[in-house]
Protein backbone atom coordinates (compact mmCIF):
# COMPACT_ATOMS: atom_id res chain seq x y z
CA UNK A 1 0.00 0.00 0.00
CA UNK A 2 1.79 3.41 -0.96
CA UNK A 3 1.54 6.06 1.80
CA UNK A 4 0.07 8.85 1.65
CA UNK A 5 1.98 11.83 0.55
CA UNK A 6 0.39 14.52 3.17
CA UNK A 7 0.13 14.21 7.33
CA UNK A 8 -0.76 16.04 10.17
CA UNK A 9 1.85 17.80 11.54
CA UNK A 10 2.48 17.59 15.13
CA UNK A 11 3.69 21.04 16.01
CA UNK A 12 3.77 20.79 20.20
CA UNK A 13 6.65 17.79 19.04
CA UNK A 14 8.63 20.08 16.61
CA UNK A 15 8.51 22.74 19.91
CA UNK A 16 9.52 19.75 22.32
CA UNK A 17 12.25 18.75 19.60
CA UNK A 18 13.71 22.46 19.78
CA UNK A 19 13.63 23.13 23.55
CA UNK A 20 15.21 19.60 24.10
CA UNK A 21 18.41 20.62 21.96
CA UNK A 22 17.59 23.95 23.40
CA UNK A 23 17.26 25.69 19.33
CA UNK A 24 15.42 29.13 18.41
CA UNK A 25 15.01 28.58 14.80
CA UNK A 26 17.53 31.46 12.79
CA UNK A 27 19.26 31.49 15.54
CA UNK A 28 20.52 28.46 16.70
CA UNK A 29 21.56 26.84 19.95
CA UNK A 30 20.68 29.17 23.20
CA UNK A 31 22.83 27.34 25.54
CA UNK A 32 24.79 30.69 25.98
CA UNK A 33 21.42 32.52 27.08
CA UNK A 34 20.43 29.71 29.72
CA UNK A 35 24.09 29.59 30.95
CA UNK A 36 23.60 33.68 31.78
CA UNK A 37 20.45 32.33 33.94
CA UNK A 38 22.43 29.76 35.57
CA UNK A 39 20.88 26.72 33.50
CA UNK A 40 23.05 25.84 30.46
CA UNK A 41 23.66 22.50 29.08
CA UNK A 42 24.83 20.20 31.40
CA UNK A 43 28.54 19.06 31.30
CA UNK A 44 29.05 16.00 29.82
CA UNK A 45 30.77 13.83 32.48
CA UNK A 46 34.02 12.30 32.21
CA UNK A 47 34.70 8.94 33.76
CA UNK A 48 37.31 9.18 36.62
CA UNK A 49 40.26 7.93 36.17
CA UNK A 50 41.39 5.30 38.42
CA UNK A 51 44.19 2.77 39.27
CA UNK A 52 43.76 0.10 40.98
CA UNK A 53 46.67 -1.12 42.76
CA UNK A 54 46.60 -5.08 44.14
CA UNK A 55 48.66 -5.78 46.95
CA UNK A 56 48.93 -2.14 47.76
CA UNK A 57 50.12 -2.90 51.60
CA UNK A 58 53.21 -4.78 50.36
CA UNK A 59 56.88 -2.84 49.64
CA UNK A 60 56.34 -2.20 46.29
CA UNK A 61 52.74 -1.38 46.47
CA UNK A 62 52.24 1.18 49.31
CA UNK A 63 54.86 2.77 47.29
CA UNK A 64 52.83 2.64 43.91
CA UNK A 65 49.86 4.33 45.95
CA UNK A 66 51.76 7.28 47.23
CA UNK A 67 53.17 8.28 44.26
CA UNK A 68 50.39 7.99 42.42
CA UNK A 69 48.18 10.22 44.89
CA UNK A 70 51.09 12.43 44.72
CA UNK A 71 50.27 13.30 40.49
CA UNK A 72 46.71 13.55 41.43
CA UNK A 73 45.51 9.80 40.35
CA UNK A 74 42.82 8.76 41.94
CA UNK A 75 43.80 5.08 43.35
CA UNK A 76 41.68 2.41 44.47
CA UNK A 77 43.62 -0.40 46.22
CA UNK A 78 42.54 -3.75 46.81
CA UNK A 79 43.50 -5.42 50.39
CA UNK A 80 43.13 -8.46 51.86
CA UNK A 81 42.73 -6.35 55.68
CA UNK A 82 41.09 -3.04 55.28
CA UNK A 83 41.88 -2.11 58.59
CA UNK A 84 45.27 -3.11 58.43
CA UNK A 85 45.95 -1.16 54.86
CA UNK A 86 44.08 2.04 56.69
CA UNK A 87 46.97 2.41 59.01
CA UNK A 88 49.55 1.89 56.51
CA UNK A 89 47.99 3.72 53.44
CA UNK A 90 45.84 6.45 55.32
CA UNK A 91 42.16 8.27 54.62
CA UNK A 92 42.58 9.35 51.69
CA UNK A 93 42.56 6.68 49.57
CA UNK A 94 39.82 4.11 48.28
CA UNK A 95 40.00 0.85 49.64
CA UNK A 96 38.11 -2.75 49.10
CA UNK A 97 38.75 -5.59 50.44
CA UNK A 98 39.20 -8.82 48.65
CA UNK A 99 41.13 -12.00 48.43
CA UNK A 100 42.83 -12.99 45.27
CA UNK A 101 42.93 -16.84 46.40
CA UNK A 102 38.75 -16.32 46.88
CA UNK A 103 37.04 -15.57 43.66
CA UNK A 104 34.06 -14.79 44.85
CA UNK A 105 35.29 -11.91 46.48
CA UNK A 106 36.63 -10.38 43.12
CA UNK A 107 33.13 -8.72 42.59
CA UNK A 108 32.42 -6.14 39.33
CA UNK A 109 32.35 -3.38 42.35
CA UNK A 110 36.07 -3.36 41.96
CA UNK A 111 37.04 -2.79 38.64
CA UNK A 112 33.91 -0.15 37.90
CA UNK A 113 35.68 3.24 35.93
CA UNK A 114 39.41 1.29 36.40
CA UNK A 115 41.42 1.88 33.56
CA UNK A 116 44.21 0.35 34.51
CA UNK A 117 46.12 -2.24 36.79
CA UNK A 118 48.95 -2.33 39.03
CA UNK A 119 49.48 -5.87 40.26
CA UNK A 120 52.29 -5.82 43.60
CA UNK A 121 51.01 -8.85 45.13
CA UNK A 122 52.68 -12.29 45.74
CA UNK A 123 53.42 -14.72 48.34
CA UNK A 124 54.84 -13.43 51.55
CA UNK A 125 57.82 -14.56 52.65
CA UNK A 126 59.98 -13.34 56.10
CA UNK A 127 63.25 -14.60 58.29
CA UNK A 128 62.59 -17.74 60.11
CA UNK A 129 61.61 -17.15 63.34
CA UNK A 130 64.28 -16.46 66.22
CA UNK A 131 66.93 -15.86 62.25
CA UNK A 132 67.44 -12.05 63.19
CA UNK A 133 65.60 -9.08 65.80
CA UNK A 134 66.41 -6.80 63.34
CA UNK A 135 64.18 -7.70 60.22
CA UNK A 136 64.82 -4.42 58.58
CA UNK A 137 68.31 -6.28 57.96
CA UNK A 138 66.10 -8.66 55.83
CA UNK A 139 64.18 -6.33 53.68
CA UNK A 140 67.08 -4.17 53.06
CA UNK A 141 69.71 -6.93 51.93
CA UNK A 142 72.43 -6.45 53.71
CA UNK A 143 72.75 -9.81 54.85
CA UNK A 144 71.08 -12.87 54.11
CA UNK A 145 68.88 -14.58 56.56
CA UNK A 146 66.92 -18.05 55.71
CA UNK A 147 63.74 -17.05 54.56
CA UNK A 148 60.27 -19.35 54.64
CA UNK A 149 56.86 -18.70 52.70
CA UNK A 150 53.56 -17.95 55.37
CA UNK A 151 51.18 -17.96 52.34
CA UNK A 152 50.99 -21.20 49.62
CA UNK A 153 52.47 -20.08 46.28
CA UNK A 154 50.32 -21.35 44.23
CA UNK A 155 47.15 -20.19 45.71
CA UNK A 156 48.76 -16.60 45.50
CA UNK A 157 50.90 -16.19 42.43
CA UNK A 158 49.15 -18.78 39.66
CA UNK A 159 45.58 -19.11 40.70
CA UNK A 160 45.05 -15.65 42.33
CA UNK A 161 46.41 -13.92 39.07
CA UNK A 162 44.28 -15.75 37.21
CA UNK A 163 41.52 -14.93 39.20
CA UNK A 164 42.32 -11.16 38.95
CA UNK A 165 41.98 -11.63 35.06
CA UNK A 166 39.06 -13.63 34.77
CA UNK A 167 37.38 -11.23 36.66
CA UNK A 168 38.78 -8.16 34.69
CA UNK A 169 35.95 -6.42 32.56
CA UNK A 170 36.01 -6.85 28.65
CA UNK A 171 37.23 -3.39 28.55
CA UNK A 172 40.62 -3.56 29.59
CA UNK A 173 41.10 -5.81 26.34
CA UNK A 174 40.42 -2.72 24.24
CA UNK A 175 44.18 -1.43 23.06
CA UNK A 176 43.82 1.79 21.79
CA UNK A 177 40.45 2.39 22.20
CA UNK A 178 38.23 5.25 24.13
CA UNK A 179 35.05 4.36 24.82
CA UNK A 180 32.61 7.01 24.03
CA UNK A 181 29.16 5.52 25.19
CA UNK A 182 28.85 2.01 26.35
CA UNK A 183 25.43 1.13 25.51
CA UNK A 184 25.99 -2.05 27.66
CA UNK A 185 26.07 -0.88 30.72
CA UNK A 186 22.61 2.21 30.28
CA UNK A 187 22.74 5.40 32.63
CA UNK A 188 20.64 8.29 33.52
CA UNK A 189 23.37 10.33 31.15
CA UNK A 190 22.62 8.82 28.28
CA UNK A 191 18.83 9.38 28.77
CA UNK A 192 20.02 12.98 29.25
CA UNK A 193 22.48 13.43 26.18
CA UNK A 194 20.81 11.46 23.19
CA UNK A 195 17.30 12.93 21.93
CA UNK A 196 15.06 12.38 18.99
CA UNK A 197 15.89 14.87 15.42
CA UNK A 198 13.45 13.86 12.92
CA UNK A 199 12.14 15.35 9.81
CA UNK A 200 9.14 17.16 12.01
CA UNK A 201 11.69 20.15 11.96
CA UNK A 202 10.86 20.34 8.03
CA UNK A 203 6.83 19.55 8.41
CA UNK A 204 7.53 15.75 8.32
CA UNK A 205 5.58 13.49 10.22
CA UNK A 206 8.69 10.75 10.99
CA UNK A 207 9.15 10.39 14.48
CA UNK A 208 11.85 7.90 16.27
CA UNK A 209 13.39 7.56 19.65
CA UNK A 210 16.24 5.63 21.36
CA UNK A 211 15.19 3.58 24.10
CA UNK A 212 17.83 1.48 26.64
CA UNK A 213 17.44 -2.31 27.32
CA UNK A 214 19.61 -4.11 29.37
CA UNK A 215 22.47 -4.46 27.06
CA UNK A 216 22.19 -2.11 24.42
CA UNK A 217 20.21 1.08 23.17
CA UNK A 218 17.52 0.42 20.08
CA UNK A 219 17.65 3.64 17.59
CA UNK A 220 13.79 3.16 16.27
CA UNK A 221 10.35 4.54 15.69
CA UNK A 222 8.85 5.14 12.04
CA UNK A 223 9.91 6.87 8.99
CA UNK A 224 7.61 8.38 6.08
CA UNK A 225 8.13 10.77 2.91
CA UNK A 226 4.81 12.14 3.80
CA UNK A 227 4.93 16.30 3.53
CA UNK A 228 8.54 16.08 1.77
CA UNK A 229 9.88 14.36 5.16
CA UNK A 230 11.41 11.41 4.88
CA UNK A 231 14.50 10.75 7.72
CA UNK A 232 14.81 9.99 11.40
CA UNK A 233 17.65 10.39 13.39
CA UNK A 234 19.03 10.88 17.13
CA UNK A 235 21.80 13.19 18.02
CA UNK A 236 23.70 14.04 21.07
CA UNK A 237 22.99 17.12 22.53
CA UNK A 238 26.43 19.31 22.42
CA UNK A 239 29.39 17.62 24.48
CA UNK A 240 30.72 20.58 27.35
CA UNK A 241 33.52 20.55 27.12
CA UNK A 242 33.61 19.16 23.31
CA UNK A 243 35.63 15.74 23.26
CA UNK A 244 39.14 15.63 21.95
CA UNK A 245 39.68 12.63 19.59
CA UNK A 246 43.59 13.78 18.13
CA UNK A 247 44.95 10.87 19.40
CA UNK A 248 42.58 8.03 17.90
CA UNK A 249 42.58 7.15 13.68
CA UNK A 250 38.60 7.16 13.95
CA UNK A 251 35.32 6.07 15.31
CA UNK A 252 34.16 2.31 15.51
CA UNK A 253 30.10 1.07 15.69
CA UNK A 254 29.24 -1.88 17.44
CA UNK A 255 25.44 -2.42 15.63
CA UNK A 256 22.82 -5.01 14.83
CA UNK A 257 20.30 -3.70 12.10
CA UNK A 258 17.46 -4.59 9.76
CA UNK A 259 19.00 -4.62 6.44
CA UNK A 260 19.15 -0.96 5.63
CA UNK A 261 21.76 1.81 5.13
CA UNK A 262 22.56 4.66 8.13
CA UNK A 263 24.47 7.34 8.02
CA UNK A 264 26.56 8.31 11.59
CA UNK A 265 27.20 12.22 11.45
CA UNK A 266 30.09 14.19 13.48
CA UNK A 267 30.37 17.78 14.04
CA UNK A 268 33.43 19.72 15.16
CA UNK A 269 31.50 22.57 15.67
CA UNK A 270 29.28 23.73 18.39
CA UNK A 271 26.45 25.23 15.23
CA UNK A 272 22.94 23.85 15.51
CA UNK A 273 22.27 23.70 11.37
CA UNK A 274 25.96 23.46 10.31
CA UNK A 275 28.35 21.05 8.58
CA UNK A 276 28.36 18.06 9.64
CA UNK A 277 30.87 14.84 8.73
CA UNK A 278 29.01 11.96 7.70
CA UNK A 279 29.42 8.63 6.61
CA UNK A 280 27.17 5.94 4.98
CA UNK A 281 26.75 2.48 6.49
CA UNK A 282 24.69 -0.89 5.73
CA UNK A 283 23.77 -2.88 8.42
CA UNK A 284 23.06 -6.90 7.76
CA UNK A 285 19.59 -7.97 8.92
CA UNK A 286 19.25 -9.24 12.62
CA UNK A 287 23.64 -9.51 12.78
CA UNK A 288 25.77 -8.07 15.02
CA UNK A 289 28.42 -6.30 12.89
CA UNK A 290 31.42 -3.67 13.64
CA UNK A 291 31.49 -0.31 11.74
CA UNK A 292 35.04 1.31 11.65
CA UNK A 293 34.68 4.85 10.16
CA UNK A 294 38.60 6.15 9.79
CA UNK A 295 38.69 9.88 9.98
CA UNK A 296 39.67 10.44 6.64
CA UNK A 297 37.00 9.10 4.95
CA UNK A 298 34.23 11.58 6.83
CA UNK A 299 32.78 13.59 3.72
CA UNK A 300 31.81 17.40 4.90
CA UNK A 301 27.98 17.74 4.38
CA UNK A 302 25.77 20.40 4.57
CA UNK A 303 21.87 19.90 4.59
CA UNK A 304 22.50 16.07 2.82
CA UNK A 305 25.09 18.06 -0.01
CA UNK A 306 28.76 17.67 0.07
CA UNK A 307 31.15 20.72 -0.10
CA UNK A 308 33.87 19.97 -2.49
CA UNK A 309 35.68 22.74 -0.73
CA UNK A 310 34.91 21.57 2.52
CA UNK A 311 37.93 21.73 5.54
CA UNK A 312 38.85 17.83 6.57
CA UNK A 313 37.43 16.72 10.08
CA UNK A 314 38.80 18.13 12.93
CA UNK A 315 39.17 15.39 15.88
CA UNK A 316 40.50 18.34 17.95
CA UNK A 317 37.20 19.34 19.00
CA UNK A 318 33.90 16.82 18.54
CA UNK A 319 30.97 18.91 19.66
CA UNK A 320 27.92 16.18 18.95
CA UNK A 321 27.18 12.41 17.36
CA UNK A 322 24.89 11.85 14.94
CA UNK A 323 22.76 8.35 13.82
CA UNK A 324 20.26 8.62 11.04
CA UNK A 325 17.65 7.08 8.42
CA UNK A 326 17.08 8.88 5.55
CA UNK A 327 16.00 8.53 2.21
CA UNK A 328 18.06 10.63 0.94
CA UNK A 329 22.32 9.82 0.42
CA UNK A 330 23.97 12.86 -0.74
CA UNK A 331 23.63 15.90 -3.44
CA UNK A 332 19.85 14.08 -4.35
CA UNK A 333 20.94 10.82 -5.08
CA UNK A 334 18.40 8.59 -3.11
CA UNK A 335 19.08 5.58 -0.40
CA UNK A 336 19.14 2.61 -2.69
CA UNK A 337 18.05 0.74 0.81
CA UNK A 338 15.57 2.85 2.21
CA UNK A 339 12.10 2.11 2.52
CA UNK A 340 9.40 3.96 4.74
CA UNK A 341 7.79 2.44 7.79
CA UNK A 342 9.22 0.74 11.33
CA UNK A 343 13.10 0.30 11.27
CA UNK A 344 15.37 -0.58 14.18
CA UNK A 345 19.22 -0.03 14.89
CA UNK A 346 20.41 -2.18 17.76
CA UNK A 347 23.90 0.15 19.56
CA UNK A 348 26.29 -1.75 21.69
CA UNK A 349 28.94 0.90 21.86
CA UNK A 350 31.04 3.65 20.22
CA UNK A 351 34.04 3.84 20.60
CA UNK A 352 37.21 5.82 19.04
CA UNK A 353 39.83 3.30 17.52
CA UNK A 354 43.57 3.87 16.61
CA UNK A 355 44.76 5.32 19.85
CA UNK A 356 48.40 4.26 21.40
CA UNK A 357 48.32 0.85 22.66
CA UNK A 358 49.77 1.01 26.30
CA UNK A 359 49.63 -1.49 28.79
CA UNK A 360 46.82 -1.55 30.87
CA UNK A 361 47.82 -4.14 33.34
CA UNK A 362 51.42 -4.04 34.70
CA UNK A 363 53.26 -7.01 37.03
CA UNK A 364 55.41 -7.30 39.75
CA UNK A 365 56.92 -10.96 39.13
CA UNK A 366 60.60 -11.33 40.03
CA UNK A 367 63.93 -12.26 38.19
CA UNK A 368 65.02 -15.64 37.99
CA UNK A 369 61.43 -16.96 37.04
CA UNK A 370 62.96 -19.06 34.50
CA UNK A 371 65.83 -20.25 36.09
CA UNK A 372 65.04 -22.91 38.43
CA UNK A 373 65.51 -26.68 36.81
CA UNK A 374 67.73 -24.99 33.72
CA UNK A 375 70.29 -27.12 32.26
CA UNK A 376 73.82 -26.19 33.27
CA UNK A 377 72.88 -23.19 35.61
CA UNK A 378 75.05 -23.08 38.97
CA UNK A 379 73.43 -22.54 41.65
CA UNK A 380 76.21 -21.26 43.81
CA UNK A 381 76.21 -18.00 41.47
CA UNK A 382 72.63 -17.63 41.93
CA UNK A 383 70.31 -15.55 44.40
CA UNK A 384 68.54 -17.10 47.01
CA UNK A 385 65.44 -17.40 45.55
CA UNK A 386 66.61 -19.27 42.37
CA UNK A 387 68.54 -21.64 45.26
CA UNK A 388 65.73 -21.99 47.50
CA UNK A 389 62.87 -22.14 44.72
CA UNK A 390 61.65 -25.77 46.00
CA UNK A 391 62.12 -24.87 49.81
CA UNK A 392 59.77 -22.18 49.21
CA UNK A 393 56.84 -23.89 47.54
CA UNK A 394 58.34 -23.41 44.24
CA UNK A 395 57.70 -19.55 44.35
CA UNK A 396 59.49 -18.72 41.31
CA UNK A 397 57.54 -21.52 38.99
CA UNK A 398 54.65 -20.35 40.28
CA UNK A 399 55.32 -16.45 39.65
CA UNK A 400 56.17 -18.03 36.19
CA UNK A 401 52.89 -20.05 35.30
CA UNK A 402 51.03 -16.38 36.46
CA UNK A 403 53.05 -14.57 34.29
CA UNK A 404 52.02 -17.10 31.45
CA UNK A 405 48.66 -16.12 32.47
CA UNK A 406 48.65 -12.25 32.41
CA UNK A 407 50.66 -12.79 28.72
CA UNK A 408 47.62 -15.12 27.37
CA UNK A 409 44.78 -12.84 28.52
CA UNK A 410 44.35 -10.22 25.47
CA UNK A 411 45.46 -7.75 28.23
CA UNK A 412 47.72 -5.35 27.10
CA UNK A 413 50.46 -6.06 29.82
CA UNK A 414 53.91 -5.35 30.91
CA UNK A 415 55.28 -7.59 33.43
CA UNK A 416 58.70 -6.08 35.47
CA UNK A 417 60.92 -8.62 36.93
CA UNK A 418 63.38 -6.67 39.57
CA UNK A 419 66.21 -8.07 40.71
CA UNK A 420 66.85 -8.60 44.89
CA UNK A 421 64.73 -5.77 46.23
CA UNK A 422 66.20 -3.47 48.98
CA UNK A 423 65.42 -0.70 50.89
CA UNK A 424 67.52 1.66 49.74
CA UNK A 425 66.70 5.20 48.47
CA UNK A 426 65.38 5.22 44.56
CA UNK A 427 67.14 7.34 41.89
CA UNK A 428 69.40 5.46 40.69
CA UNK A 429 69.91 4.66 37.05
CA UNK A 430 68.37 1.50 35.97
CA UNK A 431 68.93 -1.29 33.35
CA UNK A 432 66.86 -3.32 32.12
CA UNK A 433 67.53 -6.35 30.08
CA UNK A 434 65.07 -9.31 28.69
CA UNK A 435 66.38 -13.13 28.84
CA UNK A 436 66.16 -13.55 32.69
CA UNK A 437 69.93 -13.57 33.05
CA UNK A 438 71.02 -10.44 35.20
CA UNK A 439 71.98 -10.52 38.69
CA UNK A 440 71.87 -7.43 41.26
CA UNK A 441 69.57 -5.34 43.67
CA UNK A 442 67.28 -2.80 42.45
CA UNK A 443 65.08 -0.61 45.26
CA UNK A 444 61.85 -0.52 45.52
CA UNK A 445 61.43 2.93 45.00
CA UNK A 446 62.76 2.82 41.54
CA UNK A 447 60.00 -0.49 41.05
CA UNK A 448 57.39 2.20 42.19
CA UNK A 449 58.15 4.67 39.97
CA UNK A 450 59.01 2.00 36.76
CA UNK A 451 55.43 0.79 37.52
CA UNK A 452 53.55 3.97 37.07
CA UNK A 453 56.13 5.04 34.07
CA UNK A 454 54.85 1.97 32.11
CA UNK A 455 51.41 2.55 32.04
CA UNK A 456 52.72 5.59 29.69
CA UNK A 457 54.71 3.96 27.34
CA UNK A 458 53.83 2.28 24.13
CA UNK A 459 57.10 0.47 23.89
CA UNK A 460 56.71 -1.26 27.08
CA UNK A 461 53.04 -2.69 25.51
CA UNK A 462 53.52 -6.36 25.85
CA UNK A 463 56.83 -6.81 27.12
CA UNK A 464 58.27 -8.55 29.65
CA UNK A 465 61.85 -7.11 31.02
CA UNK A 466 64.25 -7.55 34.21
CA UNK A 467 65.27 -4.60 35.87
CA UNK A 468 68.70 -3.87 38.27
CA UNK A 469 70.23 -0.77 38.95
CA UNK A 470 73.28 0.24 37.92
CA UNK A 471 75.80 0.42 40.86
CA UNK A 472 76.69 3.80 42.51
CA UNK A 473 75.09 5.88 40.24
CA UNK A 474 72.49 8.61 40.59
CA UNK A 475 70.19 10.28 37.67
CA UNK A 476 66.90 11.27 36.51
CA UNK A 477 65.89 8.53 34.25
CA UNK A 478 64.91 9.14 30.39
CA UNK A 479 61.75 7.05 30.26
CA UNK A 480 61.33 7.31 26.39
CA UNK A 481 64.97 6.00 26.14
CA UNK A 482 64.49 3.58 28.96
CA UNK A 483 61.94 1.37 27.42
CA UNK A 484 62.99 2.07 23.76
CA UNK A 485 65.05 -1.15 23.07
CA UNK A 486 62.47 -3.56 24.70
CA UNK A 487 61.23 -6.27 22.09
CA UNK A 488 57.35 -7.32 22.50
CA UNK A 489 57.25 -11.03 23.80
Amino acid sequence: MAEQQKGQWDGGRFLKTLAYFRVIPFIGNISWIQNLWGGGTKKRQEKPNIILVVGATGGVGKRVVQRLQQQGIKVRCLVRDANRARTLLGNTVELIEADLTIPQTLNSEIFQDITAIICCSGTKVQPVEGDTPNREKYYQGIKFYLPEVVDVPELVEYKGIQNLIYALPKTLRNAGEKILFDFTQPTEEIKEIWGALDDIVMGGISESSLKLTSDSAVFTGYVSTANSGGFVSVRTRNFEPPLNLSDYQGIELRVKGDGKRYKFIIRCNDGWDSVGYCYSFDTVYNIPITIRIPFDKLIPVFRAKTLQEGKPFNPNQVFSLQLMLSKFQYDGALNPKFEPGLFQLEIESIKAYGGNILPRFVQVSSAGVTRPGKPGLNLEEEPPAVRLNEQLGGILTWKLRGEDVIRSSGIPYTIIRPCALTEQPGGATLILAQGDTIKGQVSRDDIAELCIQALTQPKAFNTTFEVKAEQNSQGSENWNQLFSELKPD
